[in-house]
């Protein structure tokens, strides 16, 4: 099981990333070009075939396990009035989701995935990111180590997902921090708030960016000092999924955001991710470009949970069905192009 002991491990980490197997995926592109279709004609669907025999280094890669993992953490500039909905309704949606009555458990059931919930110290916010770093540097590990322990090498699809009232507001601060612009760039309705919502948002993100900028030397500071237990999770799911060359499908704006400042130190983080969908959120499509991925879906969909990337799990499962299960021209006897 991969764990980050401390600080410079974590970074050493995302020092040393592996790469995918590069044989593997041109075995996967001369397949392709032998299989029974004009070349290039399942679009984008060939990609995520190529994508997907680098990482699993095999020409014709196949998904078995694929593993959701959801993440729950409280935020203390909750206080700040930056939600519609109060903290309390983050244990109680953990609650739901081991009943299984919420929307990822409808959606994992339907793509095939293992879901396993992670509630992160429910009954301690962090700190308020306006006036305090979110989380001490042993909270921070223990919240990155909790998404590491979720990933394993019998995984050959992870995505993992959020719930957190209030968690669009350090997700903000994490993109702005890591990527420049004012707060009113990255700040959106979230949960749904009116006007003065938004405004009391943008103030907290902006004084949180004010506090702490300076001091955010790099990923792990920025994730301790503005980011959430889910956030930190997230990323070090993420991380060490990808030391063990394990395939991302990432979900919304703040899952992206998680790994914002991991992708502005070391873009090259996102290399074993697709991202599965743009969310509603304003601040996704900006993201999105930042880390330089394009969505496999546009349903207009800011739910969080990981939702997104379930539904996206069936367009992975349908590029390696049809790259492994077509025929190739010699085998159905159909005669190529000149």
């Amino acid at each position: 099981m991969i764990r980050f002991p401390d600080k410079a491990a974590f970074e050493a980490a995302l020092s040393a990333l592996p790469f995918p197997d590069a044989l593997a995926a041109e075995a996967a592109a001369a397949r392709q070009a032998q299989l029974t279709k004009p070349p290039g004609s399942l679009g984008r669907l060939e990609e995520i075939a190529l994508f997907m025999a680098g990482w699993q280094g095999r020409a014709r890669p196949h998904i078995g396990t694929v593993r959701a993992a959801i993440f729950a953490g409280n935020h203390g500039v909750a206080v700040q009035g930056v939600s519609a909905f109060p903290p309390a309704v983050t244990e109680q949606m953990v609650a739901n989701f081991h009943a299984g009555g919420a929307a990822i458990n409808a959606l994992a059931r339907a793509c095939g995935a293992e879901l396993r919930v992670v509630p992160l110290d429910l009954d301690r916010p962090t700190g308020d990111i306006s006036i305090e770093p979110a989380m001490s540097e042993a909270e921070c590990l223990e919240a990155l180590n909790a998404g590491a322990a979720i990933v394993s090498a019998d995984i050959h699809l992870l995505f993992v997902g959020e719930m957190g009232i209030a968690n669009s507001t350090p997700a903000a601060a994490l993109c702005a921090q890591a990527f420049g612009g004012e707060a009113s760039d990255w700040v959106g309705h979230g949960t749904g708030v009116d006007d003065a919502g938004m405004a009391r948002k943008i103030l907290a993100v902006a004084r949180a960016l004010a506090l702490h900028g300076s001091a955010c030397d790099g990923p792990f500071e920025t994730l301790r000092r503005l980011g959430g237990r889910e956030s930190a999770a997230m990323a070090g799911a993420i991380l060490a999924a990808r030391m063990q060359r394990i395939p991302i499908l990432l979900d919304g704006f703040i899952c992206c955001a998680a790994i914002a400042p991991l992708a502005a130190a070391v873009p090259a983080i996102t290399d074993h991710c697709l991202a599965a969908h743009c969310s509603a959120e304003v601040g996704h499509v900006r993201l999105l470009k930042y880390l330089d991925l394009r969505p496999l879906l546009h349903l207009d969909m800011r739910l969080g949970e990981g939702s997104g990337a379930a539904v996206a799990v069936q367009i992975v499962r349908s590029a390696l069905a049809a790259h492994d299960e077509m025929a190739t021209f010699a085998e159905a006897a159909v005669a190529q192009a000149l």
